[in-house]
């Protein structure tokens, strides 16, 4: 077997095509458009390099077959804010082959330690963890846009090789066919209805204000979390611009306390219904099935993240944006599931509002750490 890091334009398209092999048989793949993952690795679209460095490389075995990839990545950022300094590694594919997946896993290590790391999670993205997130162990089943899809066998590579479970993401989904539950239903209505609260969804022609207001709630909300790094507004901006082809600006909610930006919630069609059958490609013709199938409209919705500052988490604001959305969303008759991904283990709070509206367990993806 051979180990080859991408450095061209032929190598680059090699690490895009293995999964057309890896999944060639598994009729619930759907794969990411391969402009999406190039993105991840572009020092001129990803902002995550202003601070952070990567590499990739794709495994061939004896007969020039590309048998699997993995990248390895430091965010500068985050690395240091753990006992050990920890890089990470995602975008792993492979054969069911152990030995294949050691020498990918050992390869990530290598360039990893070399840089001074000592630990790596994965696997992860090397951006933003809402999309490329999580090693999917239960749930085999299409997945939404940005999430992570893969064969069972790979919790057993990844085990095997002494990687530990950090910490769960659980995905629940609501049947929007049903109404929410009676006592969800009236707590959210009577916060929606309290003194000083108001309710305003995303507006393109205000963009400006949408992103300042989601950055100040998103980094309140989350800096108590362990490890948690505040978002930047050049993050915000560029994961909004890459939305803006599917984005329904009534499906992203924002909750206000006299004026104060306190709660949000931002929502997006499930693209992965519109490019099923593409194979990562955008071309023409795709481009033409896609804008049909966005016109025709898809029956799932995936909420990407939640935020409410720390100061209003007891008041109720998740419930009342659910209403908001419910009284667009309702009507249409089109959307038949909202997917809530994904939950921290670790966050009681926002398990417990997924629990109230009624939503049911989907799926669990891992992130897992490694010790060197």
């Amino acid at each position: 077997m051979q180990i080859t890091a991408i450095t061209d334009a032929k190598t680059r398209k090699e690490f895009l095509e293995v999964c057309q092999y890896i999944y060639k048989n598994d009729e619930n793949y759907i794969s990411p458009l391969d402009q999406d993952v190039e993105q991840v690795f572009d020092a001129k679209k990803n902002p995550f390099f202003a601070h952070g460095s990567c590499m990739r490389w794709i495994l061939k075995d004896d007969t020039n077959r590309v048998i699997g990839r993995i990248a390895a990545f430091i965010n500068d950022k985050k690395a240091y804010q753990y006992s050990k300094p920890t890089g990470g590694m995602g975008f792993f594919e492979c054969t069911n082959d152990q030995a294949a997946a050691f020498l990918l896993f050992d390869t990530a290590k290598a360039w990893l330690a070399e840089k001074g790391m000592q630990a790596m999670d994965g696997p992860i993205n090397f951006g933003e963890n809402d999309s490329f997130w999580g090693l999917l162990v239960e749930g085999f089943t299409p997945a939404s846009f940005g999430m992570n899809y893969n064969p069972p066998y790979y919790h057993q590579l990844f085990t095997a090789y002494g990687f530990e479970t950090a910490y769960e993401q659980i995905t629940n989904t609501i049947d929007l066919t049903k109404p929410f539950p009676e006592r969800f239903n009236k707590i959210a209505q009577w916060v929606a209805n309290k003194p000083g609260y108001t309710f305003e969804h995303f507006k393109k022609a205000n963009a400006k204000k949408y992103v300042d207001d989601l950055m100040e709630i998103y980094n309140d909300a989350w800096k108590d979390f362990e490890n948690f790094v505040p978002i930047k507004k050049e993050t915000l901006e560029e994961s909004f611009k890459k939305m803006e082809v599917i984005m329904d600006e009534k499906l992203i909610w924002f909750a206000y306390l006299n004026g104060e930006p306190a709660s949000f919630v931002v929502i997006i069609p499930d693209a992965n219904q519109m490019i099923k059958g593409f194979k990562g490609k955008l071309g023409w013709l795709q481009k033409l099935l896609f804008v049909y199938k966005r016109w025709l409209g898809v029956p799932r919705m995936r909420a990407i993240v939640m935020g409410t500052k720390a100061a209003y988490q007891k008041h109720g604001l998740e419930s009342a944006l659910f209403i908001k959305l419910g009284e667009y969303v309702l009507p249409k008759n089109q959307y038949k599931e909202l997917e809530l991904s994904w939950v921290g283990d670790f966050n009681d709070k926002m398990l417990s509002i997924h629990q109230a509206t009624g939503a049911t367990f989907s799926k669990r993806h891992l992130t897992m750490h490694k010790n060197f």
